[in-house]
């Protein structure tokens, strides 16, 4: 499952880092701070694998 996880959680960031970028070319501030929203979310979601990755071996 944490290959599952792993996958989602980039997917997530990616996802994030487009609506990011869609909201600053349309100047949609809002779509911008939930592009960076979704971004930090994978990458915290990222971390937290890489600790359970950690403590596995």
């Amino acid at each position: 499952m944490g290959k599952r996880d792993k996958v989602s959680n980039k997917a997530q960031e990616l996802k994030g880092k487009a609506k990011e970028r869609v909201g600053e070319m349309t100047d949609d501030k809002r779509k911008e701070a939930e592009g960076k929203a979704d971004k930090v979310k994978g990458n915290i979601k990222q971390a937290g694998e890489k600790v359970k990755d950690a403590f596995k071996d």
